[in-house]
């Protein structure tokens, strides 16, 4: 996906057959990645979900020389004090973030959000220098992102799908191209 707060506009998509795909999910996160350097595409930040937060996938992203933002789970390991790794969740963490290593990778900035229901959510940036303003407006791209995949679900069946050859699911992607216009 490609957004800039107003729109969000797919660039590649993958069609994931467990039963008969010899790549997993991540397999094809990081061929979108290749696939979008590959087309000149140069971002300026790479969002994406807890799920494909992989040290493997990090590495991926800083190789290419580009930045992430996304979200970490609690378990995560974290050296806050150079005194050996502990779970992300018992560390504390101010609101301009703290500057953290992450275990098998490196150093990152880490965000602790806590919203007015309770949920903590963890995010995570190879920028050390990010603001908390910064952030928040990655964010925001990032729940644009959030939102078409749910309108794609709910309004063009996506998951539900009954199609199970791949020729079928792929005509049934189509139908995106009458979401996007909408």
């Amino acid at each position: 996906m490609r957004t800039d707060s107003t729109i969000v506009i797919p660039i590649d998509f993958r069609i994931f057959n467990i039963d008969e795909d010899d790549k997993t999910k991540n397999d094809h996160f990081l061929d979108m990645i290749d696939k979008a350097e590959e087309r000149g595409f140069n971002p300026e930040f790479v969002l994406f979900d807890t799920w494909y937060a992989s040290v493997k996938k990090l590495k991926a992203i800083r190789k290419k020389e580009w930045h992430f933002l996304t979200r970490l789970k609690g378990n995560r390991l974290v050296n806050p004090d150079k005194k050996g790794n502990v779970p992300l969740e018992t560390v504390d963490i101010p609101q301009k973030g703290l500057v953290v290593h992450l275990k098998a990778y490196g150093f990152v900035k880490m965000f602790r959000i806590v919203s007015k229901d309770g949920d903590t959510r963890h995010w995570v940036t190879d920028v050390q220098e990010m603001d908390e303003e910064k952030r928040e407006d990655l964010v925001k791209k990032s729940w644009k992102i959030e939102e078409y995949h749910r309108g794609i679900k709910q309004f063009c069946g996506v998951e539900k799908c009954q199609a199970r050859k791949e020729e079928a699911q792929r005509a049934h992607m189509f139908s995106l191209r009458a979401f996007l216009r909408l």
